[in-house]
Parts: C-alpha cells; sequence; structure tokens
C-alpha cells in the first residue's frame, strides 16, 4: 500500500476531510512540540503553542497556500506562534517586575503611587498565597533577596533546574492572576 503524501493531506485537508487533519497532527506534532519546548522551556507553554498551530492550520484549511514541503510551512506557523508567545511573555514578565520593583520602592512623598503599591503588593500577595510553600520561598528568595537559581538551589537543597521550572511555574500563574486584573497594571 503505497505510503499517502503529505501534499496528498493537504488537498484533502482543504477539502474539510477530518482524518488528513489527524494525519498530518500524527505526522508532525511531536516536532513542533519539542521545537517550542526547546524554545520556550516549558511543557505546558509548548502545549499551548502545538494546539495554536495546528488550530491555526484547521482555521485557515480552505486558503493553504501551494505546500510543498509541510513540515517547512508548520515550522514557520510554529515558529510565529512562539515568537507571539514569547513577546507577550516578555511583557507581562516586565510588567511583574516593575509591579515588584514599585513595591518595594514605594514612595511616601507620592500617596497614589504608594495606593497602588499597596494594591499591587496585595494582587500578588494574593496570588502567591494560591501556591505551594516551597515556589512562595523560591519566588521570595529571587525578587526579594535577588538570589540566584545556584544560590536558591543550594539554600532549599534543590537542583538548578527544579528552582527554574518551580519560578517558570511561579511566574506564569502570577501572570495569569494579574491578567485577571489587568485594569490595576495597565497604570504601569
Amino acid at each position: 500500500m503505497p505510503l499517502i503524501t503529505d501534499k496528498h493531506l493537504l488537498i484533502k485537508l482543504k477539502e474539510g476531510d477530518e482524518q488528513a487533519f489527524r494525519e498530518l497532527y500524527v505526522r508532525h506534532h511531536r516536532q513542533v512540540l519539542a521545537f517550542a519546548i526547546h524554545l520556550t522551556h516549558s511543557a505546558v507553554d509548548a502545549e499551548d503553542i502545538l494546539q495554536d498551530t495546528f488550530l491555526r492550520i484547521w482555521t485557515n484549511r480552505s486558503q493553504l497556500p501551494d505546500i510543498e514541503r509541510f513540515d517547512s510551512y508548520i515550522f514557520m506557523i510554529a515558529r510565529n506562534r512562539t515568537l507571539d508567545h514569547l513577546r507577550k511573555v516578555a511583557l507581562q514578565q516586565r510588567l511583574i517586575d516593575q509591579v515588584w520593583a514599585n513595591i518595594s520602592d514605594t514612595s511616601e512623598e507620592n500617596p497614589a503611587v504608594e495606593l497602588d503599591a499597596r494594591e499591587s503588593k496585595h494582587l500578588i500577595h494574593q496570588a502567591l498565597e494560591a501556591l505551594s510553600p516551597q515556589k512562595q520561598t523560591v519566588f521570595q528568595l529571587s525578587r526579594q533577596q535577588g538570589l540566584s537559581h545556584e544560590e536558591i538551589a543550594q539554600q532549599l537543597g534543590l537542583s538548578k533546574s527544579r528552582v527554574k521550572n518551580l519560578l517558570v511555574e511561579t511566574l506564569k500563574h502570577l501572570r495569569v492572576f494579574l491578567a485577571r486584573h489587568s485594569s490595576l497594571l495597565i497604570f504601569f
């Protein structure tokens, strides 16, 4: 039985054939996932990028260009989705760092700034309270004491990669929590 090529599956996909879409997913999802993990260092974020990539292909299936190499095409989409994700994370990370800096440098001379900082501090504490004690400790050591991943790992008896993963998970939680309460952050 001859192997059905990606090009043939794309023709069927343009016609709305769900089985062709599933076959393309089976053939290419592992490579896209590995690519996204490599760039984001997060399995959770990479899974979101993978789903977004294939969702985009399915949504735009009727407008797919004439594609000679589907593997190159899907990596182009995954790369663009990953870059969009990284830009969004960087922006959110800057907001978190700015909120944290504002909390630390509260000016008593400006009551409005002090009020915003208190509200920001309250929001961050609310977000942190939902985390495990270990994640709270790692975050405090990183942000309040400015310790490196290696210093935190030595202090808590964890591996450096475990500390990094805990911080990534904590920051993601904070981003989601603060995004839900973003009306406060637009002032920063």
